[in-house]
């Protein structure tokens, strides 16, 4: 079976072929054209086109000699940009005859756009362009001229390295033996190699014309590769706004590639994913949300920030969301995940705290912000949430398991009830947070990352809390345990463990074995030292999305948990002396 299903198909003449273009979504809205790369046909967009046909007409035709389209003859010379160019303002000319499109493209898809997007020929019939896996081979070409000049051992470095990831583009130079290949043992075989290295779903994809359609593309690669890297076009200028979706476990493609984008691109807006080559397949809902939000930008003639705030490229766009955000550390998290464009769900059992934290990251630059009222240790109520979170929100892509309580006081003062109180919310509240959204992270097969705010008090044994670090070494093992189980799924776990940080926790902790009137005079001191150490917990938060850049298992904040961290693992017999000390209350 060939198609994306539900599309309405037709055929539009383009000079010396004709081309299958499907469409879905209601012809009256912005048009969004997908072009595929190599060597695919128009089915790798099966699971992005509907999801785009909710807001958009969608556009999805098979390039010249691909999927249903036909070839030209003969095929030495039929697949030149050029022609390319011709294919699409065919398709642009049927599909929308009186407004400009907005591009999508990926790999030779992409290749092929970055012509169409910097040519004369074609302004005014092109909105916007979104590129994924493929860079202008006139690009292309001045990058490796400015490495090959001023040689230097960083651009050194990037040549060999770009070298390395194209020795496909060597092998399909080759006469004879590409065809061979792919009508052989490589065109069997390629379903299996995609699923087993690249992680791409089976299905419908790749079609039956597989070995027809990577036979015939290679002429994608003689026909262009050659001429344009020997001379690039200087005036390769896109005169559209352009989205850069960069995969940063891609294969072929080195991010190196897009160093100084800008200069060809002086409307550019960067996007990274932590993916493969293939994010059409693997990455649909995140690549829906992102060409969403451009082309409605776009369309309403919004323009992007001049200097995007730090870590936009990974989260703007991206659904966070974070327990204990109405204050602390879980709103600092809160804020600086809006400050990077990312839409926020700040939940609290505190709904005046949740709807304020919620309120500053819409002005602070949130593509949007909720505030959600749970009580994380309510195993029902968690149960809930996450069902009405999936519901109205969508699957979270980042889930940061902040809220916790404090207990001070000696284990043969603190109750059973106690003991309850604080494994309820600091491990349990973990727990329900971990199984319901990390379970549906994994059923969407789409990656994700949780994190987990433990404490230093997890690897730093004391006689005065004996609750609180059980609770947070609990969670400490826990996120080690599921970042080995979820590895495999593309879901990174993390856990954060801040020292002293100047936070209300200290004003709300309880002390076992104390009266009220004793128990207000400690809080009152601990506030104290913690002001007068005065570690702000937006630094906590900017640890917390550099950890999620980066994946990292265990990121120890402020210098007292990273000295106390290299003690637990190098010289625990130290700390363990330390910990008999009986602290001064």
């Amino acid at each position: 079976m060939t198609g994306i299903e539900g599309a309405r198909e037709r055929r539009v003449h383009a000079g010396d072929v004709e081309l299958c273009v499907a469409e879905l979504g209601a012809p009256g809205r912005p048009t969004v054209v997908l072009v595929h790369g190599y060597p695919d046909s128009k089915e790798v967009w099966g699971r992005l086109a509907p999801r785009l046909a909710e807001h958009f007409h969608v556009v999805a035709y098979d390039v010249r000699g691909h999927g249903r389209s036909t070839a030209p003859s003969p095929l030495r010379g039929g697949f030149t940009l050029e022609k390319l160019t011709d294919d699409f303002l065919a398709v642009a000319d049927a599909v929308s005859p009186g407004r400009p499109v907005h591009l999508v493209g990926h790999d030779w898809g992409s290749v092929q756009a970055w012509e169409f997007v910097t040519v004369a020929r074609t302004e005014g019939r092109i909105a916007s362009f979104t590129s994924m896996s493929g860079p202008s081979l006139d690009h292309f070409g001045h990058w490796l001229d400015r490495r090959l000049s001023r040689p230097t051992p960083r651009r050194v470095g990037q040549l060999l390295g770009q070298g390395a990831r194209s020795w496909y583009i060597y092998l399909l130079h080759t006469p004879v033996v590409p065809e061979l290949a792919w009508r052989g043992p490589l065109g069997k075989r390629w379903p299996r190699i995609l699923e087993r290295v690249e992680k791409v779903p089976g299905g419908d994809y790749p079609t039956a014309s597989l070995p027809d359609d990577a036979a015939h593309g290679a002429w994608l690669y003689r026909d262009n590769v050659r001429p344009r890297l020997r001379s690039p076009r200087p005036d390769a200028y896109a005169h559209v706004p352009v989205q850069l979706i960069t995969p940063l476990g891609d294969r072929f493609l080195s991010e190196q590639l897009y160093d100084r984008l800008e200069r060809w691109a002086p409307d550019l807006t960067r996007r990274t994913l932590p993916a493969g080559h293939w994010v059409p397949r693997t990455h649909p809902d995140q690549l829906a949300t992102w060409v969403t939000d451009f082309v409605g930008s776009v369309e309403d003639g919004r323009t992007r920030a001049a200097a995007p705030a730090p870590h936009a490229d990974r989260f703007g766009g991206r659904l966070v969301l974070v327990t204990g955000a109405g204050s602390g550390i879980g709103r600092a998290t809160a804020l600086a995940f809006a400050a990077a464009g990312a839409r926020v769900i700040a939940a609290d059992r505190n709904a005046e705290a949740a709807q304020r934290t919620a309120r500053e990251a819409r002005h602070g630059g949130a593509a949007g912000a909720w505030a959600e009222t749970v009580d994380v240790s309510d195993e029902g109520a968690m149960e809930k949430f996450a069902e009405r979170v999936a519901t109205e929100y969508g699957v979270v892509d980042v889930l940061v398991n902040n809220a916790g309580v404090g207990l001070g006081g000696s284990f043969l003062d603190t109750t059973p009830e106690d003991w309850r109180t604080v494994l309820d919310v600091n491990l349990w509240g973990v727990i329900h947070g971990c199984r319901l959204f990390g379970r549906q992270m994994a059923e969407r097969a789409q990656g994700g990352h949780i994190v987990n705010v433990a404490s230093a008090a997890a690897f730093l044994p004391s006689r005065a809390l004996p609750a609180y670090s059980t609770s947070k070494a609990a969670v400490l093992m826990l996120s080690a345990c599921l970042r080995a189980e979820l590895a495999e799924r593309d879901i990174g776990v993390t856990a954060v463990c801040p020292g002293f940080v100047n936070t209300a926790i200290t004003s709300t902790a309880r002390f076992a074995g104390v009266s009220a009137q004793e128990e207000q005079r400690l809080r009152k001191r601990a506030s104290a030292l913690y002001a007068r150490r005065g570690y702000p917990p937006e630094k906590v938060a900017r640890a917390v999305l550099r950890a999620v850049v980066r994946d990292e298992a265990v990121v120890p904040v402020t210098p007292e948990a990273r000295g106390g961290y290299a003690l637990s693992r190098w010289m625990p017999g130290m700390l363990r002396r330390i910990a008999r000390v009986k602290p001064r209350m």
